[in-house]
């Protein structure tokens, strides 16, 4: 089931669910983050999804701010989503990789539920790792993507006191985690999490665009600057090789019909769903994605020397 939320409402409820003194650890990511920055002030415009990203950060913090906001959801009725062998908790023999992860859904409400991320650690080059949280009696685990190190880049601050990562820093981690569109289904189902992903990318430039035209600003031409500035903050010993892999899987999803219809479903469904944008300009946002924002931020890149932040 996925829920139809307005961002400012969801978000506003995560936060007076947090304890005061972790919301400042707390960065939301996904598209309840990017719903909020875009429909904050618009309340004919909402999302749909069943996940909240919920990251917390720095890394040093993330396991000892989890257990205490998931102890104090819990005991004000919040529940461990169940799924089958995933939702039980496991116990001091479980691996950690094979630990059920934090998934909460509020009283009431089985629409949506909010899923805890840790912040990676700047020394691991691992791609996912997870972290042992006790809960009560139980083992669980929370995960940690390296690419969304980004997330931290000069987050949104937000009026209820928990922040939301930037869409550019949200696009360039999903670009960098899929550099090729991937076989690799969601959860089980037809839809590829590549294009599910790397369709986010889009729709976020697509918002930003639209935001840019309204408000004749010019937000998505800052994109490369601050993407270049934040790979090499978080990744300076690999951050031209990154940034010239960013725009690969892009140029996949261009070049393949079928993968980009797939996308564009997956977005009108969720972060694009007040909007329904079709495929002419959804190929057009990704053209101006590659010409705008992808082929500045390699020429950046080249100038760079490898191992080094400029």
């Amino acid at each position: 089931m996925t829920a139809v939320m307005t961002p400012k409402t969801v978000v506003a409820r995560i936060a007076a669910a947090i304890p005061e003194d972790c919301r400042g650890e707390v960065i939301l990511v996904g598209s309840l983050a990017a719903g909020y920055h875009f429909f904050e002030d618009d309340g004919n415009r909402s999302i749909q999804t069943k996940d909240v990203d919920c990251m917390f950060s720095p890394h040093a913090k993330a396991v000892g701010a989890a257990t205490q906001v998931a102890h104090r959801l819990l005991e004000a009725n919040w529940k461990q989503k169940v799924d089958g062998d995933w939702g039980k908790p496991g116990d001091e023999h479980t691996p950690d990789d094979k630990l059920p992860l934090i998934r909460l859904k509020p009283p009431g409400e089985d629409g949506w539920f909010l899923e805890f991320l840790g912040a990676p650690d700047a020394g691991s080059d691992s791609p996912k790792t997870f972290y042992r949280v006790l809960v009560g009696n139980g083992h669980y685990a929370i995960c940690s993507f390296n690419y969304l190190a980004l997330a931290e880049v000069d987050p949104i601050e937000t009026k209820y006191g928990v922040r939301i990562a930037r869409p550019e820093m949200m696009a360039l981690a999903n670009l960098l985690h899929h550099p090729v569109i991937s076989p690799e289904p969601i959860n089980g189902g037809s839809d590829k999490r590549s294009n599910k992903d790397l369709g986010r990318v889009v729709a976020l430039a697509w918002l930003t665009a639209e935001r840019d035209r309204r408000t004749d600003s010019e937000s998505l031409d800052a994109w490369p600057q601050r993407m270049a500035e934040a790979l090499q903050a978080k990744f300076p010993g690999q951050a031209r090789r990154l940034a010239l892999q960013a725009g690969s899987g892009l140029r996949e999803l261009l070049n393949s019909e079928a993968d980009r219809a797939q996308a564009l479903k997956i977005c009108n469904r969720g972060l694009l769903a007040s909007f329904d944008v079709g495929l002419d300009a959804f190929l057009a946002t990704i053209r101006r994605l590659l010409q705008q924002v992808i082929e500045p931020l390699e020429e950046l890149a080249n100038g760079w020397e490898e191992g080094e932040a400029p």
